[in-house]
């Protein structure tokens, strides 16, 4: 993947958004993240074990690096979560990469009961030696924005109220799509004898990172506003990662009858907003909004498919996989049905787009390559 690597440092303006120290002011960095890192800190001396939220499509580039010495000296379990967005093929060599590294690791849905007592049961392990020397243990969950520590902690709550007496009102965490939703450390008691208390803890990213890539790759997964990036460059940068990998060309094996012209029968006049598609929606889609999304990404990746196949250039090529994306910037327009003479088309492909690529619409990913891990010797 050369190519994607050159084309971050000088093609299509993506090497030009300042991820790095020396690039000028960081703005998604404000005053609340300063202070709850510091308050994260301070917390931490005081936790019996650490819950670290990632990921698990960036595995290691939803780590916050300047936590990293203070998380390592901890009981610590790492929940790769959003594991039903993950391709599972790949998922299996995370968590052996973890357990390599001898740290724990499990890759978990928050929205799952049965995932997050699997994670319960690795934490209520590591507490054990613990347990009978301290009355009240501390549970903290980290993680960077949007990697789904609210939702874990909602799950958490209804599993506990179903083991434990409860014997305050217990406040469910704010979830929602965007990053920075959590802006105060909030604790909850979900145990009695021994009580074990979870702090729940806002999102914060390091004020600088240093690699262009890891930096994409965080605005990809939802951890940096898209208005910091912007929704256009996050998508040069998927369709990149798509194009480099070959990902279109398998979709053609996955998707033979619809993309050789066979679809189902859609309305024309179809009103169906992709932003349904995203969390805590209060409407379900129907059955006829669920055969126009399936249509829609079908349309999508035949888009993508042809595009792709047809293309006689070199995808390692820098230059040549700009002029690509150029093309598929087009045929996605055409795809999602986006008028032409739009004057903001761009932005509303990239936006439709992203929607389909965040809800696990386009198939399960992970971004991250899994590290060489040298045998002990």
């Amino acid at each position: 993947m050369s190519g994607l690597k050159e084309l971050l440092k000088k093609g299509l303006g993506l090497g030009d958004m300042a991820f790095n120290a020396g690039g000028g002011a960081i703005t998604w960095f404000p005053g609340h993240m300063a202070a709850a890192t510091r308050a994260i800190r301070h917390r931490l001396k005081l936790a019996d074990l650490v819950i670290e939220v990632r990921d698990a499509r960036i595995p290691l580039s939803s780590a916050n690096a300047d936590l990293q010495p203070h998380l390592s000296a901890k009981r610590r379990v790492v929940a790769l979560n959003k594991k039903d967005l993950a391709n599972p093929n790949i998922m299996h060599k995370w968590t052996h990469y973890f357990e390599t590294c001898n740290q724990n690791c499990v890759a978990i849905n928050a929205h799952s009961k049965s995932s997050v007592k699997k994670l319960l049961e690795v934490v209520e392990f590591k507490l054990k030696e613990v347990i009978c020397k301290e009355p009240t243990l501390l549970v903290m969950v980290v993680g960077v924005p949007n990697v789904g520590k609210s939702a874990l902690i909602n799950s958490i709550h209804q599993i506990a109220k179903s083991r434990f007496p409860v014997q305050e009102k217990m406040k469910r965490a704010a979830v929602g799509p965007l990053p920075g939703v959590t802006q105060d450390i909030a604790g909850f008691k979900i145990a009695h004898k021994p009580s074990i208390y979870v702090l729940d803890t806002p999102g914060v990213l390091v004020p600088s990172i240093s690699d262009i890539e890891t930096g994409l790759k965080l605005a990809l997964a939802g951890s940096v506003k898209d208005s910091v990036v912007g929704e256009e460059r996050i998508v040069q940068y998927l369709l990149a990662v798509l194009n480099t990998r070959g990902t279109p060309l398998h979709w053609k094996h996955l998707n033979n009858r619809r993309i050789d012209g066979i679809e189902y029968e859609a309305e024309e006049n179809h009103e169906y907003s992709l932003k349904n598609l995203k969390p805590k929606r209060r409407n379900l889609p129907n059955r006829s909004d669920l055969v126009y999304v399936e249509d829609l990404v079908m349309q999508v990746q035949r888009a993508l498919y042809s595009s792709l196949s047809e293309f006689n250039g070199n995808v390692e090529d820098e230059s040549d996989l700009e002029s690509l994306i150029d093309l598929q910037f087009s045929a996605l327009q055409k795809a999602l049905k986006i008028p032409h003479k739009a004057s903001e088309a761009r932005l509303m492909v990239s936006k439709k787009f992203l929607t389909l690529f965040r809800t696990g619409k386009l198939g399960p990913f992970i971004l991250d390559d899994v590290p060489d891990v040298k045998p002990v010797s």
